[in-house]
């Protein structure tokens, strides 16, 4: 069952996108996208690495809410030191240990800092031993480095189990 259908949440996703794109469910158009969706995931399952798989799915849905609170609390932060005084806007550079080193996780971590207004990841180390961080406006680098390990990583960790 598996070879025929090698990645069905993939092949779902992808028919949703083709249908969102066509914005039509006429016949043709979700027999192709099922045709597509189906044909997709056998014919590249070669190419594909091997990524760390979700144990924990309940936990992924907590950390999206998680990320999705901080993102709204880091919007009004950004915004008020945008709008107060400039003088209160420190820039820094910071370099982020990881303590995994699995593919998947690690991108979702990177992801996950520069979806959060205020900061972005512009790098990774080679072997994934850190990832380097812009932080718009941060007085204390240590601070921002044990956020990210608790209220991040740590999740990440128990969502990939690793």
């Amino acid at each position: 069952m598996s070879k025929l259908f090698p990645a069905p949440y993939l092949s779902l996703f992808l028919l949703l996108i083709w249908l969102l794109l066509f914005n039509s469910i006429a016949a043709g158009v979700v027999l192709l996208g099922i045709i597509f969706s189906l044909l997709i995931p056998i014919v590249f399952r070669n190419a594909w690495p091997a990524f760390a798989r979700v144990k924990k799915p309940h936990l992924a849905a907590v950390y999206f809410c998680i990320l999705l609170f901080d993102i709204i609390v880091a919007n009004f932060k950004v915004a008020a030191l945008i709008l107060g005084r400039r003088k209160s806007i420190k820039p820094a550079l910071l370099v982020y240990p990881l303590n995994m080193t699995e593919e998947l996780p690690v991108t979702i971590l990177a992801s996950t800092i520069t979806l959060t207004p205020g900061t972005v990841s512009c790098e990774i180390t080679r072997g994934r031993k850190g990832i380097l961080i812009h932080a718009f406006s941060e007085d204390d680098p240590e601070q921002v480095i044990n956020t990210i390990r608790n209220r991040y990583e740590r999740r990440l960790k128990e969502i990939f189990e690793c």
